[in-house]
């Protein structure tokens, strides 16, 4: 992934090495957590789809993560967070640059998101990012283990 404009910001592919940092950098950054926040979980994920997390680093210090996921037929989108002192300086909007780079090189057509309803800060973002609301769903969840 190129750098931005921004010469101080890049995005890059997480490795094993970064999980540690992630799952803290989650708990400063991202709005609540997950049954799957977990060193387990996002292994999985890095083993499974390497290029799927993505993170923003800011001289060398992570500022943001995204993870952008593809099953083959949809772009799936989730835990877009920015640390708190780095938003509104184009970190999000860099992540989902990368993010959807990685979609059309995919060959994915179209990407969703998962945003909180209570994370109203996030939503001007992800307006401005040209994604919108669909209220006609709703997301049905069942837990597969505690």
């Amino acid at each position: 992934m190129a750098a931005m404009n921004d010469l101080s910001l890049s995005t890059r592919s997480a490795t094993p090495a970064d999980l540690d940092e992630v799952l803290a950098f989650w708990k400063v950054a991202a709005e609540g957590t997950s049954i799957s926040d977990d060193g387990d979980g996002v292994a999985r994920l890095v083993e499974r789809d390497p290029e799927a997390l993505i993170l923003a680093e800011r001289e060398g210090v992570l500022v943001g993560t995204v993870i952008a996921g593809f099953d083959g037929w949809r772009c799936h989108l989730y835990r877009l967070a920015v640390h708190p002192d780095q938003r509104r300086r184009g970190v999000g909007s860099a992540l989902l640059a990368a993010a959807e780079e990685r979609f059309t090189a995919l060959g994915g057509r179209r990407a969703d998101a998962m945003v909180l309803d209570r994370n109203t800060s996030a939503h001007h973002a992800w307006r401005a990012a040209g994604y919108g609301p669909e209220p006609q769903w709703s997301r049905w969840v069942k837990h597969l283990t505690d």
